[in-house]
């Protein structure tokens, strides 16, 4: 279970979060709204790669507040940024081994990428560098949070640069991440389609929560929370 309270977080003089408290623990939880409203700000307080200006989280009743990404990995919380990180001189394979936290081998490394649309043969022992498109780094950035299996995998827009045949397949590969991790898959997302597998959606808008419930109550409410405008997208 992850646990936010009083979280706030600002840059100089302007307030990015607002006093957000959260009890996360279902499987998935989808958190949307207008872009620039704190999302990813968010998400990265929880990994541990922004520090909050005040509040406290915790994780399975600990106190990560001021632990690294480092250790919230070890403790089991994994993230994947919307604009995947590159490695040159590092292969896909060891990549996987590595999130994975052993020497996986090639069947199942080529098991891990075959679930998110890439022909594995073709890319495992590819360097994971600017050889590579923004949507071949996606998945294989999915390939390896799965491969990681956590108790908590935050995704920051995973269908971000993702082609529509991997799309259609994405809601698959988190469903089969849930079944081997039975953890809590955060998504943040604009998309319908993936909104609508949410078993709850947290609604961010000006740096607050202005929504938090089940999917089938804030869904039909996202024609804007502030504007009067929808802010989720089809694709």
């Amino acid at each position: 279970m992850l646990e936010l309270k009083n979280i706030s977080y600002k840059v100089g003089e302007k307030e990015i979060l607002k006093n957000v408290s959260l009890v996360i623990d279902d499987r998935f939880v989808a958190i949307t709204g207008p872009n620039g409203s704190g999302k990813s700000t968010l998400a990265k307080i929880i990994a541990g790669i922004v520090e909050p200006t005040e509040g406290q989280i915790f994780f399975d009743g600990v106190d990560i507040t001021n632990l690294s990404i480092t250790e919230r990995a070890k403790m089991g919380i994994s993230f994947a940024f919307q604009q995947p990180v590159r490695f040159k001189g590092i292969t896909v394979k060891d990549l996987i081994s590595l999130a994975a936290g052993k020497n996986t081998n090639i069947s199942e490394a080529c098991n891990y990428l075959s679930e998110v649309g890439l022909c594995a043969k073709d890319y495992i022992n590819r360097e994971v560098d600017g050889s590579l498109s923004g949507g071949e780094l996606k998945r294989i950035e999915i390939a390896m949070i799965n491969a990681r299996g956590t108790k908590l995998s935050v995704f920051d827009e995973p269908e971000a640069g993702i082609d529509l045949w991997s799309f259609n397949n994405l809601i698959k590969v988190f469903e089969k991440m849930y079944e081997r991790t039975k953890g809590t898959i955060l998504i943040i997302s604009h998309q319908e389609r993936i909104l609508n597998i949410a078993d709850k959606i947290i609604v961010v808008a000006g740096g607050e929560v202005v929504e938090y419930d089940d999917c089938k109550k804030v869904f039909p409410k996202l024609i804007d929370v502030q504007t009067g405008c929808r802010y989720t997208k089809t694709m």
